[in-house]
């Protein structure tokens, strides 16, 4: 039964620093030389950018609805094997979402540590600070850190208002220099903060300062009772290209390392950089991104359009999610109401707007039974295309993301996690999914 040190860093709601405190937390312990590796509760793209460069790892997603327990008990039980510490940076607030950040921590008694953004806030913070111990028995709670603290004096405050019982893990002051820069859909991308490294280095050197920078209790991961039986080679000889730049990059690397297991070559091309689908590639996969920051590159970018053109009238199979799929559409519309050709292989328009058109947990039926993901964009889609399939919601009656099929392409603003289930997922790449 493999142990590790391991925490759990959560907070009362978002935009808390949630992933600044993890990633420094992570920088600090790497460069004491030890091997760190570091978990994302629920879906997500971007904070496991940060937090790979940080740790120096892959970042893995963890979630007892969309991975399911038993994955999520393997994958933890691997990392306690070869890792001298585990982090887990939650999702949102601690006890928001079903299941929630508590629900994961309490399910594999990981010490729950909570960042509270402590800007404007005075005794009223060792009141949220009980309420976040105290909602719910039984939570392995650790402490409270104290986030963009003003001065010395503040932090004192803070410190003397936690009640009797309650651990203080330290604090750290508000500083631009330390903080992630964050858009629409959530924080920069790790490529694009030229100076990321260097905040990392300074969010480590604060973190070195303060109670939370000490090793946590170790804690026993049981890896699952079950044998675990060798995966078919479903895509054994095929070719899968995969699009990976700026404008594609939300790309789970479970769904990728799945694909290599099951037999499958993976390579990558830029449709920014205009790289051509490579010839002997069997399928291509167009992952989400920010497509819409990209638009007018991608629009002369002839060279990877025609090539993708050219693949998907030789009949090969394309899948395509969100960011990928508004690529293969007619136009698309900016928030500022520019209207940018795309490549015109699915009938449709996009048009990008200012707040969440679509959020949440997904699920998709097919030939194969049912795939996990989720739904997470900003646009909305106009075209004549019929869906193929609908996407269903967990505890909830209204319907998910549509699904498209137009010829050899697979299209949906869904992200599906595919280890939730292989078959279905090699189907998508030889076009047998419904």
């Amino acid at each position: 039964m493999p142990s590790c040190p391991a925490l759990f860093i959560s907070a009362p709601a978002s935009g808390q620093g949630k992933t600044t405190i993890t990633a420094g937390l992570a920088r600090y312990h790497r460069r004491q030389g030890r091997r760190v590796r570091v978990f994302k509760t629920g879906p997500d793209f971007l904070d496991p950018m940060i937090l790979a460069r940080a740790s120096g790892a892959p970042v893995l997603s963890l979630d007892l609805w969309m991975v399911g327990e038993q994955a999520c008990r393997e994958l933890l039980a691997q990392a306690a094997a070869e890792a001298d510490l585990i982090l887990i940076e939650g999702v949102m607030g601690l006890y928001d979402g079903t299941p929630s950040s508590a629900d994961l921590a309490s399910a594999f008694g990981v010490p729950v540590v909570a960042v509270i953004s402590a800007k404007a806030m005075a005794q009223t913070f060792g009141a949220l600070a009980f309420g976040l111990a105290h909602f719910r028995p039984g939570l392995p709670f650790h402490g409270v850190f104290a986030n963009r603290v003003g001065s010395a004096r503040h932090a004192q405050m803070l410190q003397e208002a936690l009640p009797s019982g309650l651990r203080w893990t330290g604090h750290i002051a508000s500083a631009d220099a330390i903080e992630l820069p964050e858009r629409h859909l959530g924080l920069h991308q790790a490529g694009e903060v030229d100076d990321l490294d260097t905040r990392l280095e300074r969010a480590a050197d604060a973190l070195a300062q303060t109670p939370l920078a000490e090793l946590p209790p170790a804690v026993e991961f049981t890896a699952p009772a079950t044998t675990h039986h060798a995966l078919p080679r479903l895509l054994d000889g095929k070719h899968i290209a995969i699009a990976r730049d700026a404008a594609f990059s939300f790309i789970y690397p479970a769904n990728v390392t799945l694909l290599e297991t099951l037999g499958a070559q993976v390579s990558y091309f830029s449709p920014l950089a205009d790289q051509p689908v490579p010839e002997s590639a069997d399928a291509v996969y167009l992952p989400g991104g920010y497509p819409e920051l990209h638009a007018a590159t991608l629009s002369r970018n002839a060279r990877t359009a025609d090539a993708i053109r050219a693949h998907a009238a030789a009949g090969k199979a394309i899948v395509a999610e969100c960011g990928g799929m508004l690529y293969l559409l007619e136009q698309l519309t900016d928030t500022q109401g520019a209207t940018t050709p795309m490549l015109g292989l699915l009938p449709g328009h996009a048009t990008m707007q200012t707040r969440f058109t679509a959020l949440g947990m997904q699920q998709l039926v097919g030939l194969h039974g049912a795939m996990t993901g989720h739904t997470f964009h900003y646009s909305k889609l106009t075209t004549t295309l019929t869906p193929q399939r609908t996407a269903t919601r967990p505890q909830a009656d209204a319907p998910g993301e549509a699904v498209f099929r137009a010829g050899p392409i697979v299209a949906t603003y869904m992200h599906a996690y595919w280890p939730s289930n292989p078959a279905f997922a090699a189907a998508l790449f030889h076009g047998e999914v419904f």
